[in-house]
């Protein structure tokens, strides 16, 4: 496989990680606008106008498959609510796969932010010439440690990185799970 595919089930969770749609927008939007607060300490762009999230979520469309970065949303199984973002991103290095996330405020703690890195995890690793993939966190965003090591991903390491958000220390874990290990 050259790529991931365009849509994931996640039955365990009632929810579906899809490729980014432009009609995204409107639930980007108000999860972003709900969830504000939750989102700042660790993401720099959680205060960006709608016209900014417009200009993103073009971009998450038109690069699907360009660069080797893949962005998906994660949406209720059965209504189709926007639960929040989700990217396959080759911006480490050749073989190299980061998985970035976050999740409205009101999705969390249902296991679905374990349940959809778990399956781009296998995604990622069933791609062609994949060696491994990554989470990157800083040190700070435990929610997100957590989810890598409730997967079993391995710490590499921790490296200075610069502040991006107001909760940063400038400290990023680099979770790793090599090809060959299943999540």
């Amino acid at each position: 496989m050259t790529a991931p595919p365009e849509r994931i089930g996640l039955p365990e969770v009632g929810a579906v990680l899809r490729r980014y749609e432009l009609a995204d927008i409107d639930g980007v939007y108000a999860a972003v606008e709900e969830s504000r607060d939750h989102l700042r300490p660790h993401m720099p762009w959680a205060d960006e106008s709608r016209q900014d999230l417009v200009a993103f979520l073009v971009e998450a469309v038109g690069q699907w498959g360009r660069r080797g970065d893949h962005g998906y949303a994660i949406v209720d199984a059965t209504d189709d609510t926007y639960l929040g973002g989700w990217g396959l991103h080759d911006r480490v290095g050749p073989g190299v796969r980061e998985i970035g996330y976050w999740l409205r405020a009101g999705a969390t703690g249902r296991g679905l932010a374990t349940a959809a890195a778990r399956a781009l995890t296998e995604a990622a690793l069933a791609i062609e010439d994949v060696t491994r993939v990554e989470i990157h966190c800083d040190e700070a965003n435990v929610r997100s440690a957590a989810v890598a090591r409730r997967l079993g991903y391995r710490l590499d390491r921790i490296e200075p990185d610069r502040i991006s958000a107001p909760g940063d220390r400038g400290r990023s874990m680099i979770w790793i799970w090599p090809a060959g290990e299943r999540p």
